[in-house]
């Protein structure tokens, strides 16, 4: 039997929205969304894979505009070579009828929906055994059918399923719902094909979430992957190769300072360093430690020098302390009533028996009074 090659997707969420995002930012992310069937096309011709597997979640709703899930079928449907199998995910489950009757209606001959649960050879030798959501919380495990599933044991089988996984609940505690990590040994698969959880993630040499192939949200660092699988033999153990899909990239990173540390430069060190890049990246910078008033104006300076470079920029200070020197005050006002709130500021930003929220307020307003003084001057 020869080797059978396919791609692993999940959560495209097509029609999402981004409404926390300014207008402009907001387009670009809802079309990369779409532009990703687009680029699981490229992943698929590029590794000779006829067959797109999507794990749950294609639509961000039940109710997608028609021209959401209109223009995705045209999409999908524009290479007939390419085979789509797709279950419904709890964003997208099959209680709503309307919207996966309208699709079984209007979907190309290479679109395929997998709405039960009996197992559909998509190929000679190679059978899908799907898991589709029939509701948003089906309150049970949805994947313990396939251990009784029978087909063809000289053919592949491919379990194709949306949830999560029991490692990833809270504490390792198990719920109805929850896909146990050891199904694929259970339910005799070559490989589990998951989706749900939006970050690549391999839970076992033969279950594997892709990640989505087109982030969106800071929880998962990078550019969106999907999956591209080689099953040799029954039984053998699938060849796995991670294949970048996503346009824009997602970080979130952590900026250590210390008093006396340049902080415009550590600052600058974390930065993509193409400045053309910057346009498709979404950065989020958490700074934390500690530094003086006069670094924590440089530092948010610079943040707003590099900040129009990129397609979404956000400096976080809250977790950074205030170091006051007298140099700093000095700076503020030698005397007067500058210099006086000033130095109540810093009194209560040094005052243990204030509560950390009202220090962190006080340091927060000194930062700012500093910083308000410094623009004036320059």
């Amino acid at each position: 039997m020869p080797p059978f090659r396919f791609i692993h997707s999940a959560d495209l969420h097509l029609g999402r929205r981004f409404g926390s995002y300014p207008e402009d930012l907001r387009g670009r992310l809802v079309e990369a969304r779409h532009n990703a069937i687009h680029s699981l096309a490229s992943a698929a011709q590029f590794h000779q894979a006829n067959h797109i597997l999507i794990a749950g979640d294609l639509f961000d709703s039940e109710t997608p505009t028609d021209p959401v899930w209109r223009q995705a079928l045209a999409a999908m449907g524009a290479n007939p070579d390419h085979h789509w199998w797709i279950i419904p995910g709890n964003h997208d489950s099959l209680a709503p009828e309307s919207l996966w009757s309208r699709i079984r209606e209007q979907a190309p001959a290479n679109v395929h929906l997998l709405d039960d649960v009996e197992p559909v050879e998509i190929t000679p030798n190679v059978f899908l055994l799907p898991a589709p959501l029939p509701r948003r919380y089906p309150g049970r495990d949805l994947t313990a059918h396939m251990n009784g599933t029978e087909t063809d044991p000289r053919a592949f089988r491919i379990g194709l399923a949306h949830g999560s996984i029991q490692n990833f609940s809270e504490e390792g505690a198990r719920t109805e719902d929850t896909i146990p990590p050891d199904r694929a040994a259970s339910a005799r698969l070559d490989y589990l094909a998951l989706g749900d959880w939006h970050g690549h993630v391999r839970v076992g040499d033969r279950t594997w979430y892709p990640g989505t192939p087109e982030r969106d949200a800071f929880t998962h660092d990078g550019r969106g992957t999907c999956i591209c699988v080689t099953l040799t033999a029954p039984g053998a153990p699938p060849q796995v190769e991670t294949f970048p899909t996503g346009r824009f990239a997602w970080h979130d990173e952590v900026l250590p300072l210390v008093p006396g540390q340049n902080a415009a430069s550590a600052l600058a060190a974390l930065l993509p360093p193409d400045r053309a890049e910057r346009r498709d990246h979404l950065m989020r910078i958490r700074a934390a430690g500690r530094a003086t008033l006069a670094e924590h104006a440089a530092l948010t300076e610079a943040a707003a020098a590099v900040a129009p470079d990129f397609a979404w920029f956000a400096l976080d200070t809250t977790a950074l302390a205030t170091e006051v020197e007298a140099t700093d005050l000095d700076d503020i006002d030698r005397a007067g009533a500058l210099r006086l709130a000033a130095d109540r500021l810093k009194d209560r930003a040094e005052d243990a028996a204030l509560d950390g929220e009202t220090r962190r307020t006080a340091a927060a307003a000194l930062n700012r009074l500093y910083g308000y003084l410094r623009e004036d001057r320059t």
